[in-house]
């Protein structure tokens, strides 16, 4: 067994929460650099043109480029030290005018990296910003698959420009990257691999290596294929390392490897890598020849992707927003959800106006029954949140699903027994009153019967429907316990203690 690597970080290497604090000391150093410009800018603007009103002089228009140009030159000298991705995260932290800004000073050669680092709402505004030939001239900086990952974003004249100044090979990897769901291993192909073959030594391949200036991203393996292109084996890097030189890569390939299908969920795929600590995995098609490979990073930014889509999701959000974007853009990505919202608001209110005799009786149910309605949805939500976990681990067959609904009741009803008992108690102790008691335990723990069935049911129904099984839970969950809270504790008290 060999041991596994020391991952303690070296001192020559910054910790990621070191790397964090940089990214912010940058956008810090952005923001101030910013406001500086204005205010001096503001300032001279004013005293030259105070100092020579009346007189037709160009010295207050050549102080103000001046400093204009000195403040500039010192901007583009810190973004010409940052990472491309700090860069992305910098715009993404500024608002639109200043956004705009900074993208102008970026070096063109570096506009086709930070373009693939911001977020799809960013990314559409400073998209809006370039010319055709700007946009044409940094997407060609980027590999074919990830022109795809961006596709979507540009203008139909720049996307048919790059498809005619593409080499024949990339132009149909370029369609075939652009042709899948981007839910799909396809979409997270990587295209830029080794191959080599198996009837070769390894002191070859080592010559052959050498020929390159540098090795593609999370190169771990190299792919051994025929001459057919079909996957054969791969190679590990450490095996081409240590073992003779003069051995035959047939001899030491490891024939038994994880391969992935272009048309495979991209979520599987995440999964794999997650369980097995991959670094890299070949995809290959129907007939087994290799197409493509996948790699670490972009498995990463699947997940990350499809987590914050999932959060989006439950808050009803219909897309990622740009923090910084036009009020009205706001307006219509949150309405859909609020509409209904205020829906299932007006039936909640109507649930109340129906017992306002009992609440007129007795004042006490109106303080009591938020309390119902609050520990329900709260319920719920954890619920729903272990539920739409375990489909996306994909925890849960067909036949697990009694089974889980089941234990969620079961959870439901000593939650309720306990914690609505012990309100029950509190209940009894503050308004001496045993049967408003027994009534707030009743509530309690029907509520959270009602939570844990919804909470089940809402993610597995949409699951059902070929649907994000995230999609709305939070705000369909609140609505769901608010109305039947009111309901039960409110029906319950009418007919129990008038």
């Amino acid at each position: 067994m060999t041991t596994p690597p020391d991952r303690t970080a070296s001192p020559d290497r910054e910790s990621p929460l070191a790397q964090q604090d940089d990214v912010q000391d940058s956008l810090r150093e952005v923001q101030a650099l910013l406001r500086r410009q204005k205010r001096v800018e503001n300032l001279v603007h004013r005293q030259a043109h105070a100092e020579h009103r009346g007189q037709e002089s160009p010295r207050p228009e050549l102080i103000e480029n001046l400093v204009h140009q000195q403040h500039l030159s010192t901007l583009q000298a810190a973004l010409d030290a940052m990472h491309s991705a700090d860069i992305a995260y910098v715009l993404e932290a500024l608002p639109l005018e200043d956004r705009l800004q900074v993208w102008d000073l970026v070096k063109a050669e570096r506009d086709g990296d930070i373009l693939l680092e911001v977020s799809d709402a960013v990314r559409e505004t400073l998209i809006e910003s370039m010319a055709p030939s700007e946009l044409l001239a940094a997407v060609e900086t980027l590999d074919t698959d990830e022109v795809a990952d961006i596709a979507d974003d540009l203008p139909e004249n720049v996307l048919a420009d790059i498809f005619r100044s593409l080499p024949a090979e990339e132009r149909e990897e370029l369609r075939a990257a652009m042709s899948y769901d981007e839910d799909a291993v396809g979409a997270l192909m990587d295209f830029d691999m080794m191959t080599i073959r198996s009837d070769i030594t390894l002191e070859v391949v080592l010559r052959y290596l050498r020929h390159f200036d540098e090795l593609p991203d999370h190169t771990d393996q190299l792919f051994v294929v025929s001459r057919d292109e079909e996957l054969q084996g791969v190679l590990p890097l450490n095996l081409l390392l240590l073992r003779d030189p003069a051995t035959l890569v047939a001899d030491v390939m490891l024939k038994e490897t994880l391969t992935l299908e272009a048309g495979d969920k991209a979520e599987d795929a995440a999964q794999a890598f997650e369980r097995y600590d991959l670094v890299s995995a070949a995809v290959v098609n129907t007939e087994g020849r290799l197409v493509g490979r996948v790699t670490v990073n972009a498995v990463l930014d699947y997940i990350r992707d499809h987590a914050e889509a999932e959060q989006l999701a439950q808050a009803g959000l219909a897309e990622e927003e740009d923090i910084f974007a036009p009020v009205m853009d706001s307006v219509k990505n949150r309405w859909s959800w609020l509409a209904l919202n205020l829906v299932t608001a007006f039936v909640a209110s109507r649930v109340i106006g129906a017992f306002e005799g009992s609440i007129e009786k007795l004042v006490a149910l109106a303080a009591l029954m938020p309390i119902v309605a609050g520990i329900g949805g709260n319920s719920g939500n954890q619920t729903i949140t272990m539920i739409v976990r375990a489909i996306a681990l994909g925890q849960i067959g067909e036949e697990s699903k009694r089974r889980l609904f089941r234990k969620e009741l079961k959870v439901a009803v000593i939650n309720g027994l306990v914690w609505g008992g012990l309100l029950g108690l509190v209940t009894w102790w503050l308004y001496t009153d045993w049967k408003l008691g027994l009534v707030m335990t009743s509530a309690m723990t029907l509520n959270l019967l009602l939570a844990a069935a919804v909470g089940v049911g809402i993610p597995m129904t949409m699951q059902r429907l070929g649907r994000d099984p995230a999609l709305g839970g939070s705000v369909m969950i609140t609505a769901v316990t608010d109305s039947g809270g009111f309901f039960i504790f409110l029906g319950l008290a009418t007919v129990f203690l008038l």
